[in-house]
């Protein structure tokens, strides 16, 4: 199963329907995220007993963890109405303008992939955060001239992938930064189970466990491996989700026992074998793979090195003794040791 399949937002208008049918709604619905939730009470329920809108909150992390979610639960919980957008929808400062004019006080305004908007629309925004105002120029040359209007006292809230690629003056606004956490197994069960729950699927208690367990600790993932065991255990099977069922459906769409799909193999198999063991650069790495360098670090890394799969050296990145045992190879020595204590990227 290519990444595509698991990771991104389905075209189809029948999947994406389900995927916000499976969306929890309120904090009670939320599975996991246990310290984020009480913090985001806290607040919330002190913006309630002010009568005031919640102060603007950037939630960061990896791609399937919930953002989008809390953005709507933060909504939800305030009975405001939400507003979603993204960075990169935002291309003139004029796009912001007639979004924050058109909010009603007390709306969340939601920004997906937040450290894309363009500079010219981010410094706009600026004032907006601050004192709920903003500054247009009207007219050119020597006619132009500047005013402020008033906008109405909203909530952004923020969601980011890359939280370093975020300027420092616009993440200082933020009043509440956060970080979503990849999730237990145990939280990913119930995920998978409330999730069997609203689609009809008939799941028993051992194959919830053998899809959370290879769900990379992603909600996102584990609803859609779901779906797909769902359907392997339609046409193949007697409908019923169990663990063999489970396990030979994502032996079938090649998710391994780790949750490692076929492009991480690919990476680990150029590394032990392809490259014998020696360092590799992201950009030869890559392209062994057939994807591009930023598809390599940002997506498929960061697993492989949690799971000590991998590791960045300053020669390059390295197969870990870890990754030779699970593709079944024999160890190369002396190319997996641990890098010192000076070692960096």
């Amino acid at each position: 199963m290519s990444r595509d399949e698991i990771l991104l937002p389905s075209e189809d208008p029948i999947e994406a329907a389900e995927e916000t049918t499976l969306r929890p709604r309120r904090f009670d619905e939320f599975v996991g995220q246990a310290a984020l939730k009480e913090h985001l009470a806290i607040m919330l329920g002190a913006a309630k007993l002010r009568g005031q809108a919640v102060d603007h909150v950037l939630l960061a992390g990896p791609p399937g963890l919930g953002k989008t979610s809390m953005a709507a639960i933060i909504a939800a919980e305030m009975n405001s109405r939400l507003q979603p957008t993204s960075g990169p929808a935002l291309e003139r400062a004029g796009d912001l303008a007639a979004i924050l004019t058109n909010l009603d006080d007390g709306d969340v305004l939601f920004i997906d992939e937040v450290h894309r908007m363009p500079r010219a629309v981010e410094e706009v925004l600026y004032p907006a955060m601050e004192v709920f105002q903003l500054d247009i120029v009207i007219g050119k040359g020597p006619a132009a001239r500047s005013i402020r209007i008033d906008v109405p006292r909203f909530t952004l809230v923020g969601a980011t992938t890359r939280t370093g690629l975020i300027t420092g003056p616009l993440r200082d606004r933020f009043g509440f930064v956060a970080r979503l956490d990849y999730y237990t197994t145990d939280d990913l069960k119930l995920i998978v189970t409330r999730a069997a729950q609203i689609l009809g699927v008939a799941l028993a208690a051992d194959g919830a466990d053998e899809i959370a367990r290879r769900s990379r600790g992603t909600p996102r993932i584990a609803n859609r491996l779901l779906k797909r065991v769902r359907d392997y255990a339609e046409v193949r099977g007697d409908g019923t989700v169990s663990a063999a069922t489970a396990r030979a459906a994502l032996l079938l769409f090649e998710v391994d026992d780790l949750g490692l799909d076929k492009v991480d193999r690919a990476i680990l198999t150029a590394l032990c074998k392809t490259f014998g063991g020696q360092p590799v650069g992201l950009g030869t790495l890559a392209i062994s793979v057939g994807e591009t360098p930023e598809t390599v670090e940002d997506v498929y890394e960061p697993f492989l090195l949690q799971n000590g799969l991998l590791q960045r050296t300053p020669r390059g990145r390295v197969a870990t003794s870890a990754a030779y045992r699970h593709l079944g190879l024999d160890v190369i020595v002396g190319n997996v040791e641990t890098p010192g204590l000076f070692d960096s990227d």
